[in-house]
């Protein structure tokens, strides 16, 4: 079965939701001429700039946490792929002001690539890099391997403090440790009930049993660690934190953010209930919840779903997630 989309042209979805999204900031972004990446128009001189990317469709991530105290740009694929290295290095040079400039993004083939690219096209004209390559996704290898695993929607966390840091005036080293420390202290973990679709062709992604859940899938449909029947949401929140909480690990006395994410299609009632759980299971092993965060922010399309994610903070990572921050996605303080 096709999924119907509100769409024109498959083709243009890009520049289209982008064009959108600049009407939707009221002026605190603009879109770059010829590539499709949008950037801050009020940017500070001799600030380290932090720029996102990857590919589009998981909206709101990651234009819309371009804004003040976060991202300075984001450089968007098509549906589901990697931006290019040209817009990648494009929206590089309209950030930089003379401070550097801290690449933040997903670890995915593709994106590891054409970032890794620009960076070496930015070095040649005199623009100094950074990058952090998020992997908070716990099911995607083993801990042994945690600069294989695939990321999510821990990106969030990273996002957040990258900007925090980077607004403090920061040195891009100082940008670059503080935000690695930041996506090292963050695990997630999610799953699928049903596919979301790619709109030049409308089809799923994967195909589910209907009385199945993927645990552990990945945002394009990669596999999880298990197939299993249906479970209640206090079951399956229990298996989901099962994983995350002792790879880290999280222990007593950690204070922590939890992001409970919808994966597209999932009802704010389902994440509430999510919530509920999350916070028991938190609660009675005496890890003090300090924030929670409750919506879409790393989306599949309509996939039906849901994330959970934890950042274990400490006082720095404390202090900079509490600097303020304000984007169409995200705002705090």
């Amino acid at each position: 079965m096709l999924i119907k989309k509100i769409v024109n042209d498959p083709r243009n979805v890009v520049p289209e939701l982008l064009d959108g999204l600049v009407a939707a900031y009221g002026g605190r972004v603009r879109k770059l001429a010829d590539v499709n990446a949008v950037v801050r128009t009020e940017l500070q001189d001799g600030k380290v700039g932090v720029l996102l990317g990857g590919g589009s469709g998981h909206e709101p991530l990651f234009a819309g946490f371009v804004g003040e105290g976060l991202a300075d740009a984001a450089a968007c694929g098509n549906v589901f792929a990697a931006p290019s290295p040209d817009t990648i290095l494009a929206a590089t040079r309209a950030v930089n002001r003379g401070a550097g400039v801290l690449y933040v993004y997903g670890n995915y083939a593709g994106d590891v690539m054409n970032f890794d690219m620009a960076a070496e096209l930015a070095a040649d004209e005199g623009i100094r890099v950074e990058t952090v390559r998020v992997w908070d996704d716990a099911a995607s290898a083993p801990a042994a391997r945690t600069q294989d695993r695939r990321g999510i929607a821990g990106d969030l966390f990273v996002i957040k403090i990258a900007g925090a840091v980077a607004a403090s005036g920061a040195s891009l080293a100082e940008a670059h440790r503080v935000t690695s420390r930041a996506r090292d202290a963050t695990r997630s973990i999610g799953v699928a009930v049903a596919a979301g679709s790619i709109p030049e062709t409308g089809a799923r992604t994967f195909e589910l049993p209907d009385d199945a859940i993927e645990i552990g899938m990945g945002l394009h449909g990669e596999p999880g660690v298990s197939r299993e029947r249906l479970l209640p949401a206090d079951a399956l929140v229990d298996r989901m934190l099962d994983v995350i909480l002792p790879d880290l690990p999280f222990r007593g006395g950690d204070r922590v953010c939890l992001l409970v994410n919808d994966l597209g299609a999932t009802t704010t009632m389902e994440l509430l209930i999510v919530t509920r759980r999350a916070h028991q299971i938190l609660r009675a092993r005496d890890v003090r919840v300090q924030d929670t965060l409750v919506g879409s922010f790393c989306t599949s399309q309509e996939m039906a779903g849901f994330s959970l994610s934890l950042l274990r903070l400490d006082p720095e990572l404390e202090r900079h997630w509490t600097r303020p921050a304000a984007s169409l996605a995200l705002t705090r303080g």
